[in-house]
């Protein structure tokens, strides 16, 4: 009897079609879910019948609670290398093997500048007006070139969107806890002498840490209080790096020029929640990894996880 695999936030029904299964579908039935299970309740209920589970990133939270109500689960593949939100502990003690996929970081790079750019320019209020009959010329969009970029966080992200800052002749700031002078200099960037200094200083602000006890509400109510009312504030981070309440008090307030989010601390983002009618506020629904050839990658070499297990040779084992 085949093993049933269930393909999780398949959203726009691709999983299957960016990557070829036929290595497992002899042993294998792929379910491929278009719709998110909201609370542990109904994953398990929609899991009962299922040894494999395919997730993407840490949309879903697998606590022990979780794993335990599982009993047929064997094989868990999460897209990335690294994966906050799954209990590895518990997952051993059920016999419950974990898997990664590799991830690029272009994706998350080139949706910032979409962003950011689509800020600046008031991308999407200039065509709103053009294609209702509105207006014809709104607004009067924020230059880039020698403005101050202040970048939070340096890693493989944050360094890739400092060379496209410096590419529009920007002049480029970082800081982190951990961020020396010899790295900034390496990117060709300047190490801010603070994070109040880079706030304070900065044209646009862009998010780029992981998310840990230190960046946990790193940017609350005083931090964004240091934005100029000219300047906007980027996140495709993670969502609880930057106060939610705050940030929406700071658009509704008009203390802060705008903001571009990828990220919220509720995903999907409820039909009522307030920052869908913010102002100020060009959102996305968490597409930093959404990409052809990022999907080709987490479902094909998820298929790969999935056969090496069946194999008996697990690869790319988390954590």
């Amino acid at each position: 009897m085949r093993l049933r695999c269930a393909v999780l936030d398949d959203f726009q029904k691709v999983a299957t079609e960016v990557a070829d299964w036929s290595p497992v579908a002899d042993d294998v039935e792929v379910v491929s879910f278009d719709r998110h299970f909201d609370g542990e309740d109904a994953l398990a209920a929609a899991l009962a019948e299922f040894d494999i589970v395919v997730t993407l990133r840490e949309r879903v939270p697998f606590p022990g609670s979780l794993i335990a109500r599982l009993p047929r689960l064997k094989l868990l593949v999460a897209s990335g290398m690294r994966n906050s939100v799954i209990d590895y502990a518990a997952a051993e003690a059920h016999g419950v093997t974990v898997c990664g996929t590799a991830s690029s970081s272009t994706p998350p790079v080139e949706l910032t500048w979409a962003l950011l750019l689509g800020l600046a320019r008031g991308i999407v209020e200039e065509n709103n007006a053009l294609r209702s009959g509105g207006p014809w010329q709104s607004t009067v969009g924020a230059d880039l070139h020698g403005r101050r970029l202040g970048l939070l966080g340096l890693g493989k992200i944050g360094s890739r969107v400092a060379q496209v800052g410096l590419a529009f002749g920007m002049r480029v700031t970082a800081w982190s806890q951990n961020l020396t002078r010899e790295r900034a200099e390496e990117v060709g960037v300047e190490l801010a002498s603070s994070k109040e200094e880079l706030l304070a200083g900065s044209d646009f602000v862009s998010v780029h840490l992981a998310l840990s006890d230190r960046t946990r509400g790193l940017l609350g109510p005083a931090e964004l209080a240091l934005l100029k009312p000219t300047a906007y504030l980027v996140n495709t981070s993670r969502a609880a790096i930057v106060d939610q309440d705050a940030l929406l008090d700071a658009l509704r307030g008009g203390r802060i020029a705008g903001a571009g989010v990828d990220v919220f601390d509720v995903e999907p983002l409820p039909g009522d929640h307030p920052l869908r009618t913010a102002p100020r506020l060009l959102a996305t629904p968490h597409l930093g990894y959404v990409s052809q050839a990022n999907y080709a990658t987490y479902y094909g070499q998820a298929v790969e996880d999935i056969r090496a297990f069946l194999d008996g040779s697990p690869v790319r084992r988390l954590p």
